[in-house]
């Protein structure tokens, strides 16, 4: 291979390639030294690591189930596909008889944050007498060599905890809508006797009491609420995260969606996103891509009973009562979460 390029091999049909000449690569500068060490490392997981925490990618081609021109490929992603399960709880759901099942997509390496998770608000299985089920949802890196992240590894964290689901796609940041479509089947399959379903992301403060305390009364069909996002506007700055070209995208504003930072719908809406998706082809903003099958159902989102339940930010000086008055709550890493939970816990009125 030239020493002024290296290309990495995520997963079949999908290279990335860096060369010595790109000033930066997914966020991070180019240094000598960076190329080297990632055209040399014999760690796969650190290597892995550092592509699955990547925010944006310099050239990649991602493989697509229908027909698209080179510059738009990259805004689409491989669905509908049948992916499949390498880590599965096929039985649990139903076994626990869950009301509400929640699950928490999370990269592979990430073990902190799902043990944080289980530390604290994942805890919580059975609310208000209803049966709360929780799953990490995972998917697959690969590198250059052809390994993986130790996949031992996450086996036995599957043993031990019965929470885990792995499925064979790869674990970007640009296929979240993917990992939110399997997760979909998954519900749809594995979870047909609960009522509800809530994805949310590995970040988040979940106040579980006020989410079942507002299910209790929440219609039980065709049914989302979160963060509801209305006359959004479709970014055009290259730049961004969320930019979306004309060619993939010509309208100025998105129709209605729930943002994806944590977002609760009735369990009939699974089935019924899985056939809209048969229709609206499949872009790579997750919680967009959803709201646009609503819109083709003819479905529209629901207010929660509370705009600020569904919180995208954190008081500068949060006291304990904020965590009593919410659902949801971004925060920064996995020991803020660890902290908030304390004052959670030793909240006695607000």
């Amino acid at each position: 291979m030239s020493s002024k390029a290296l290309r990495i091999h995520l997963a079949p049909g999908t290279v990335v390639t860096v060369r010595s000449s790109m000033k930066a690569f997914m966020g991070y500068s180019l240094t000598p030294d960076l190329l080297s060490g990632l055209r040399h490392s014999g760690s796969a997981a650190l290597t892995s690591m550092f592509i699955a925490s990547a925010k944006s990618i310099t050239e990649m081609v991602h493989p697509t189930s229908r027909d698209a021109s080179s510059s738009t490929k990259p805004y689409f992603v491989a669905y509908p596909h049948q992916y499949h399960f390498m880590l599965d709880e096929p039985e649990k759901c139903q076994q626990e008889k869950a009301f509400l099942v929640i699950v928490i997509p999370v990269a592979a390496w990430n073990r902190r944050a799902r043990d944080a998770i289980r530390k604290t608000w994942g805890g919580e299985t059975v609310v208000l007498g209803k049966v709360v089920s929780r799953f990490f949802l995972l998917g697959r890196v690969h590198v250059d060599n052809g390994s993986t992240l130790p996949q031992e590894e996450l086996r036995r964290e599957s043993q031990e905890h019965h929470d885990l689901l792995q499925a064979d796609f790869l674990d970007s940041y640009y296929n979240l809508t993917l990992k939110t479509m399997v997760m979909l089947e998954w519900l749809t399959a594995r979870c047909p006797g609960a009522s509800y379903a809530m994805k949310t992301d590995s970040d988040m403060f979940v106040n579980v009491h006020n989410l079942v305390n507002m299910l209790l009364t929440a219609p039980k069909h065709a049914y989302m609420t979160g963060r509801v996002v209305r006359y959004g506007a479709v970014l055009r700055e290259p730049t961004s995260k969320w930019f979306l070209p004309e060619e993939v995208f010509s309208e100025s504003h998105y129709p209605p969606y729930a943002m994806g930072l944590g977002y609760v719908f009735s369990m009939d809406l699974s089935q019924k996103l899985i056939g809209a998706s048969r229709h609206v082809e499949a872009i790579c903003i997750e919680d967009v891509y959803l709201g646009l099958c609503l819109r083709y159902l003819g479905i529209n989102l629901t207010d929660p009973p509370d705009y600020n339940l569904f919180s995208t930010w954190l008081p500068f000086a949060s006291t304990r009562c904020h965590w009593a008055h919410v659902i949801t709550t971004i925060l920064e890493n996995s020991e803020q979460l660890l902290d908030a939970w304390r004052d959670f816990q030793s909240m006695q009125s607000c």
